[in-house]
């Protein structure tokens, strides 16, 4: 037997040793005879008793009992609906540990990911970018119930693991005010004659604007209209948006007043959005983001880029201020237009800021990139990725075709250098796996960006240099 198993066999009977944490932020430890116990609530190098409540063959799961030796890494969490207890909220997994500690945690997944799917190791670990731990989030979707034996209506998060609306009272991942909203939208839900067919809120906060997207399942009556508009009055700053069916369907209930939008000050540039469009939940993160990408970019000014996924211009523009030309690509025509229609505005507006480049667009389907699609977009000395969940192995997968088969894109060079931002660290291990063995690129950096402090969500950033 190893020594660390030997450990383990001598611990008292049902005591447990966790020695990491798992993307899901469950403890993970071992039996003495190797089997994997992974435990809700325990953190690495605790000591802790746990009740299994699901076995496997080569793994169970289990919910913490005890704690008998306490991990010096633990905190006291600051929401008092946070916790394993029944009806507590699911919006953050990890408030029991330490803000630094979750960071580390997350650096790990990201280069185990690389390491063992990918088979890449990054020649240079980047320092975490990291920011404000409470009151960051501008972005979420709140869950609306009318609980008829409780004579209540619920706002919030679900509950951890489970479909019902956690009882919250208070939330310290939003803004305050948005938190001090919570109890009033509960009070004006259970006032409405459609206290039954308004399932979700939808937040989405501005610089100037809080957006609240009400959905609703039924045509609302003027009555309820009303309330809305007085609830609004009430707070100001907030603005109701209504979504009768899908997100193409949400319509501001009153034209007037501030545009919802955020900014890039070290840019000069205003991005204004619609509160369904995909933005980045955590304003300040996503500043420090773009700054650090366009430096490790290292763009000169006299070059061509091509910013992949571009969504509604959020590196896009801010690429145009450094370069000569920044060609944007997205998935749709309409993202497309829109994307042209935020840099058309900031191009035209007094700005405070380096002036703005040439900025074109041009949609794409990103998950059938071809090898000839590539020659076709032109040759760009380098590139920033920001691709969704599902990654970009269609982009890898045609540049490594072309490495291979250079007659595929005689004239065409291949980048010099990738930056590729990622919310998915395994499609990240999945891709970059493809550049590096197949595509003729090494990995020189990779770190991540703390985007969700106390969730497990893993966002990071790596650096591809052409050999």
């Amino acid at each position: 037997m190893t020594v660390e198993i030997e450990k383990k066999a001598a611990l008292p009977e049902g005591w447990l040793l966790v020695d990491a944490l798992d993307i899901d932020a469950q403890g993970v430890a071992r039996r003495a005879d190797g089997k994997v116990v992974f435990i809700d609530g325990a953190l690495p190098s605790e000591l802790v008793s746990a009740n299994v409540n699901r076995k496997k063959n080569n793994w169970e799961q289990a919910s913490l009992t005890a704690i008998h030796h306490e991990s010096s890494q633990r905190v006291r969490p600051r929401c008092p609906h946070f916790g394993l207890h029944e009806g507590a909220c699911g919006g953050c997994k990890m408030q029991h540990l330490h803000v630094g500690a979750q960071v580390a945690i997350k650096q790990r997944v990201l280069e185990d990911n690389l390491w063992h799917l990918g088979k890449v190791k990054a020649e240079t670990i980047l320092r975490p970018i990291e920011g404000p731990a409470w009151g960051y989030r501008w972005r979420a979707r709140f869950s609306v119930r009318h609980v008829r034996k409780k004579g209540t209506v619920l706002v919030g998060f679900h509950e951890r693991k489970s479909r019902y609306v956690a009882d919250i009272r208070e939330c310290h991942v939003v803004p305050p005010h948005v938190s001090d909203l919570l109890l009033p939208l509960r009070v004006l839900i259970g006032s409405l004659e459609a206290i039954e067919t308004c399932p979700q809120i939808e937040l989405a906060c501005g610089d100037e604007v809080t957006a609240l997207v009400l959905r609703h399942l039924e045509p609302l009556s003027d009555g309820d209209l009303s309330k809305l508009r007085a609830f609004a009055a009430d707070h100001p700053g907030v603005q109701w948006w209504l979504q009768p069916k899908g997100p193409d369907t949400v319509k501001l209930l009153d034209e007037g007043g501030p545009a919802l939008s955020y900014s890039l000050p070290e840019f000069g540039i205003t991005m204004p959005f619609k509160p369904t469009d995909f933005t980045q939940v955590n304003p300040y993160i996503n500043q420090v983001l773009v700054s650090r990408a366009l430096r490790l970019l290292d763009a000169q000014q006299g070059e061509r880029v091509i910013d992949w996924f571009c969504g509604l211009g959020n590196f896009t523009l801010p690429i145009a201020t450094r370069v000569r030309e920044v060609l944007g690509i997205e998935g749709s025509e309409t993202l497309v237009a829109r994307s042209r229609e935020n840099y058309e505005r900031n191009k035209s507006m007094v700005r405070k800021g380096p002036p703005l480049g040439t900025a074109l667009f041009a949609a794409r389907n990103l998950f059938e990139m071809t090898p000839q699609q590539l020659v076709a977009d032109g040759v760009a000395e380098r590139w920033l990725v920001d691709p969704p969940r599902e990654g970009a192995f269609a982009l890898a997968k045609a540049m490594a075709d072309l490495h291979q088969q250079p007659e595929l894109g005689v004239g065409w060079t291949p980048p010099a250098r990738i930056v590729y931002v990622s919310c998915n660290p395994a499609t990240l291990a999945r891709d970059a796996g493809l550049l590096v063995h197949q595509a003729g690129y090494r990995c020189t950096a990779a770190g991540v960006v703390n985007m969700f402090p106390h969730t497990a969500h893993v966002e990071s950033m790596a650096v591809f240099e052409r050999v």
